[in-house]
């Protein structure tokens, strides 16, 4: 088995983390951005960067988003560096976001990924529309 963090006890120098084990680096980062919630907020505040969004605005260019579930999804990016939050002292206080610099760098990964789904969605859906016309289903 390979260890769960490069460079850790017993690693190799150049060794990858194993996905199987919870404290590998790269599963815990899927267990926190893998929602499609998550890389929604993340692209639509990637398109305004530097500049921020209010909790409305961004409510708004996420499709299908509820206001509990963007407030979720915020306060664990928020929480995990990836988010700044700024809170004016109006009545009612007005909340800005935006993607800190950690943040912004989680943009390629996702783009990446976004462009291979494009490319092999309809794989995808191919696969699917003839396991679903099989008489067993598989």
């Amino acid at each position: 088995m390979t260890a769960s963090k490069p460079g850790g006890p017993g690693a190799r120098p150049g060794e990858r983390g194993d996905l199987l084990d919870p404290r590998c680096p790269a599963r815990q980062l899927l267990d926190r951005i893998g929602t499609k919630w998550t890389s929604l907020a993340v692209k639509t505040l990637a398109e305004e960067a530097p500049h921020e969004l209010r909790f409305a605005e961004l409510r708004r260019r996420v499709p299908g988003i509820s206001q509990k579930m963007l407030s979720v999804t915020l306060q664990s990016l928020v929480r995990d560096g990836l988010v700044a939050r700024r809170v004016e002292p109006t009545v009612p206080p007005a909340v800005h976001y935006r993607l800190t610099a950690l943040g912004l760098s989680l943009e390629e990964p996702l783009s990446a990924l976004r462009a291979w789904a494009e490319t092999h969605m309809p794989e995808i859906d191919r696969s699917n529309r003839l396991a679903d016309e099989s008489p067993s289903g598989q």
